[in-house]
C-alpha cells in the first residue's frame, strides 16, 4: 500500500455567482471525488469548502500513488503455440515478442476449456502528481456552468477568472499547472482585512489559517450558521424575529467571508405598504433580512450582514439605511400610482401582450382561463360567481409598475389592488392564490376558488404549449410545464378535488386555438405526461412504495387522480396479505393464458358445461364474490374489494392444481377461459395486481 496524506486543493477566482456558489462547491467535490475512485486512489471522507473567491476540496487519507496492478495477458492455446515435437511455433514466439519476454518467461494458464500460453506483467501505479492535474481540470470542466469566460490573451475558460490554486498533500507542495495557473502553497485572505499572500503550510491548517491569518471563514456550512444565528440574535435584540428564507441565508452566505449583523431602521411610514412590497425590497435588491413581532406585523427595522468587522458599525449602518431609503420611497411611487387605475380597466392592455406564438394574447389566455375554470366549478357544483371573475383579473397585474419592478409579486399585487378596487375577498384571494404551488413544496391555495382557477391557469398552459408542439425534451423544459404538471397533481389530490381528469384536460385542449395538434391525440399525451409526475409524486411521498404497486394502478388509466390515491392505498394494503403473493401469481397466469389462447370477448359463463366440483366451486365463489364487492366498488371502497377477494385464493389454487384449462372440448375450453376472464375481470375493478412482484 503507498502512504496517504490529506488532499486539499483550493481553486482561487474573482468574486463567483452567489446563486450559484453551493451547487458548485458540491458538484467541484462530486466531480473529483469520482475521478479518484476512477484512478483507483485510495481515500477516505471527502469535504467540500467555498467563499465568494474560492473553491476547495478536502480528501482525507489520500494515496500518493495507484498501487501496482498485475496484468495477465491470455495468448495463443498450447496446440498452436507448440507443434507436434514440443517445439514453439511462430505464434508462440510472435506472443512472447509482442509482450517484451522471452518465452521461457511464459506462463500457462489451464482451464476446462483449454490451454493458453500466458504472460503476467506488473504494471507500475501512476503518482498522484501526475494524476492530477487532468483530474482536476476534468472536474473544474464539468461543474455546472451556463455560461463560461475567457480573460486576457488566455483561451482558458471558467466561470470567473482564475488568479491562483493551492495544492497540498499534507504539508507537501503538490507544483504543477492546472489550466494555466501555477500550483502552490499561497493564497489570499479578505480584501479589506487581509493584505498579500498567505501561506499554508499543511492541508490540516487551512482553515485555521484563512480564518486567523486571512479573515476568511472558508467553510460554507460553518459561515451559513454564524449568519443565522447572528440573525437570529440581531433580531431578538431589535425586539422581533427574523422572517425566515433559506434560500436568502445561502446567497447571503455566498457574498461573504467575515459576516458582521448590523441592525439597521427604516421610516415607520413605509409600513403603510402592502407587507410583501417590503419584504421584497428588503431581500430582492439588498439581501437584507426583514423581522416582524411576536404577532406577525412587520417592523421597521433589518439586518443586514457586512462583510468586515467595521471599527465604525455606525457608519455602515447608516450607509445601509440611505440605500434601502430610495428603494422604499420607489416602491410607494408605484403603489401610490397604480391604485389610480382599477385591475379592470388594464384588462384591455392584455390584448397588447404576446402569451405566446400561436396562443394569441395575454388577455386571449385569460379568456380560456375562464372558460376552464367555469367548467371546472360546474362539475363541482361550486358557484363560478368569483373563480369566473378572478380568471379575467387574474393577469392584470402584470401590467402594474411594482410588478414590473418586482415580478415575483405577480398575483400577490393583484389582491391588493383587487381589494382597493372594491372586489370581493373571493375574487382577491382567487388571483392571490392562481400562481400556487410555485415550486416543489410550495403552499396550496387554501379556497376552492383558488383552487380552480390555479388548476384552470396550469391546464391551459400544458395544453397550449403541447398544442404548439414545444413540450419539454430530456433535461430542457423552459415554460416549466413539468413543474405545471405536478401543481396540478398536488392541486386534485391534495385538494381533494374528484374528478375526471381526461375530461378536465378535454376542456383545455378544446379552448385552444385551432390549427394546433388533433385534439385527440394531444388529450392522450397530456394526460399521460401530468399522470408521469404522479410516478415522482407518490414515490416521495411514502418511501415505501414500490413501481410495481404503482405500475399495478396506472395500468387501469384511473381517470381521477383521488380514485388513483384510493387504489394505490388499497394495492399497498392488499400486497401485506398472506393471500396477496399467490392471488398476484394467479392473475399473471390467468392473464397470460387469456393473451395466448386469443380468447374471444362477449363468451359467457356456462354453468352446465362446469363438469368438476373443483371448478363449480371456484364459480360459486367467483359469483358470491361479484354480489358481495358491487356495493363497495359503487362506494369505492377498494381496500374493502381486496380483502374480500382474497378469500379467493384457495378455490384459484385448487382449480389450477386440478382443471385443464385448455381441455379439447372447445365448448369446455371457452367456458373455462370465460370464467377466468370473469375472475381476472373482478381484480381489475381496482387494479392490475399481476404486476405486484411479491415472491
Amino acid at each position: 500500500m503507498s502512504k496517504t496524506a490529506n488532499f486539499l486543493v483550493e481553486i482561487g477566482t474573482e468574486e463567483l455567482p452567489p446563486k450559484a456558489l453551493r451547487s458548485l462547491m458540491e458538484a467541484f467535490g462530486k466531480n473529483l471525488a469520482d475521478g479518484i475512485d476512477t484512478a483507483l486512489l485510495s481515500h477516505g471522507e471527502i469535504k467540500t469548502f467555498a467563499s465568494p473567491r474560492r473553491l476547495t476540496v478536502f480528501i482525507a487519507d489520500l494515496a500518493e500513488k495507484q498501487n501496482d496492478q498485475k496484468s495477465e495477458q491470455k495468448g495463443p492455446p498450447i496446440s498452436i503455440a507448440f507443434d507436434k515435437a514440443g517445439k514453439p511455433t511462430a505464434a508462440a514466439t510472435a506472443f512472447a515478442k509482442k509482450c517484451g519476454t522471452t518465452l521461457d518467461a511464459l506462463g500457462r494458464n489451464k482451464t476446462n476449456k483449454g490451454e493458453w500460453l500466458t504472460s503476467e506483467s506488473l504494471i507500475k501505479g501512476k503518482k498522484l502528481i501526475d494524476l492530477l492535474p487532468s483530474l482536476i481540470e476534468k472536474s473544474l470542466s464539468a461543474l455546472p456552468i451556463p455560461r463560461r469566460m475567457r480573460w486576457g490573451a488566455s483561451e482558458v475558460e471558467f466561470v470567473r477568472p482564475l488568479h491562483w490554486i493551492v495544492m497540498l498533500h499534507g504539508n507537501q507542495t503538490i507544483e504543477t499547472s492546472i489550466m494555466g495557473i501555477e500550483t502552490g502553497n499561497q493564497t489570499w485572505g479578505h480584501r479589506f482585512h487581509s493584505s498579500g499572500p498567505i501561506t499554508i503550510n499543511s492541508s490540516d491548517t487551512y482553515l485555521d489559517t484563512l480564518e486567523h491569518d486571512g479573515y476568511v471563514i472558508a467553510d460554507f456550512d460553518r459561515r451559513l450558521k454564524i449568519i443565522r444565528d447572528g440573525v437570529n440574535k440581531a433580531a431578538t435584540v431589535a425586539g422581533g424575529v427574523v422572517i425566515s428564507d433559506d434560500a436568502l441565508y445561502d446567497e447571503v452566505a455566498a457574498l461573504v467571508e467575515w459576516p458582521v449583523p448590523i441592525i439597521g431602521s427604516f421610516d415607520k411610514a413605509f409600513l403603510e405598504l402592502p407587507r410583501e412590497a417590503i419584504i421584497s425590497t428588503l431581500t430582492a435588491h439588498q439581501r437584507y433580512f426583514p423581522i416582524e413581532d411576536q404577532t406577525g406585523n412587520l417592523l421597521a427595522n433589518f439586518i443586514t450582514i457586512a462583510n468586515l468587522a467595521s471599527k465604525n458599525p455606525e457608519q455602515v449602518r447608516d450607509g445601509n439605511e440611505r440605500v434601502i431609503r430610495p428603494r422604499l420611497s420607489d416602491a410607494t411611487f408605484f403603489w401610490t400610482n397604480d391604485k389610480q387605475s382599477t385591475l379592470s380597466s388594464r384588462e384591455a392592455g392584455l390584448h397588447k401582450i404576446v402569451y405566446q406564438q400561436g396562443l394569441g394574447s395575454l388577455f386571449d389566455k385569460s379568456q380560456r382561463v375562464a372558460v376552464i375554470a367555469k367548467s371546472l366549478a360546474k362539475t363541482l357544483k361550486h358557484d363560478n360567481t368569483n373563480v369566473s371573475r378572478a380568471a379575467l383579473l387574474a393577469k392584470c397585474d402584470l401590467l402594474t409598475g411594482m410588478v414590473g419592478e418586482f415580478p415575483t409579486l405577480q398575483g400577490i399585487m393583484g389582491y391588493y389592488y383587487a381589494i382597493v378596487d372594491g372586489e370581493t375577498e373571493g375574487v382577491a384571494t382567487a388571483i392571490r392564490e392562481h400562481y400556487l404551488p410555485r415550486f416543489a413544496g410550495d403552499n396550496l391555495p387554501e379556497t376552492i376558488d383558488g383552487q380552480l382557477l390555479a388548476i384552470a391557469d396550469k391546464l391551459d398552459t400544458l395544453a397550449g404549449i403541447f398544442s404548439t408542439n414545444k413540450k419539454p425534451s430530456g433535461n430542457r423544459d423552459p415554460f416549466g410545464l413539468r413543474r405545471a404538471a405536478l401543481g396540478v397533481v398536488r392541486l386534485l389530490i391534495e385538494g381533494g378535488i374528484d374528478i375526471d381528469l381526461k375530461e378536465l384536460i378535454q376542456v383545455a385542449v378544446n379552448v385552444q386555438p385551432e390549427g394546433q395538434l388533433n385534439n385527440e391525440k394531444l388529450t392522450k399525451e397530456l394526460y399521460v405526461f401530468i399522470t408521469d409526475r404522479l410516478r415522482r409524486y407518490f414515490l416521495d411521498r411514502d418511501t415505501s412504495l414500490t413501481s410495481e404497486t404503482f405500475e399495478a394502478v396506472i395500468a387501469q388509466q384511473p381517470t381521477s387522480l383521488i380514485d388513483f390515491d384510493r387504489r394505490l392505498v388499497a394495492v399497498q394494503t392488499f400486497a401485506r396479505l398472506e393471500q396477496a403473493e399467490s392471488l398476484a401469481s394467479a392473475n399473471k397466469r390467468i392473464a397470460n393464458i387469456l393473451r395466448k389462447a386469443d380468447f374471444p370477448e362477449g363468451l359467457v359463463i356456462n354453468k352446465k358445461l362446469l363438469s368438476s366440483d373443483v371448478e363449480l366451486a371456484l364459480f360459486n365463489f367467483l359469483e358470491n364474490a361479484q354480489n358481495k364487492i358491487a356495493p363497495m366498488l359503487a362506494v369505492k371502497n377498494y381496500a374493502e374489494v381486496l380483502n374480500e377477494l382474497a378469500d379467493l385464493r384457495d378455490p384459484i389454487d385448487q382449480f389450477f392444481n386440478e382443471v385443464m384449462v385448455m381441455d379439447e372440448d372447445q365448448a369446455v375450453r371457452n367456458n373455462r377461459l370465460a370464467l377466468l376472464s370473469d375472475l381476472r375481470a373482478l381484480f381489475l375493478h381496482v387494479a392490475d395486481i399481476s404486476r405486484l412482484s411479491l415472491g
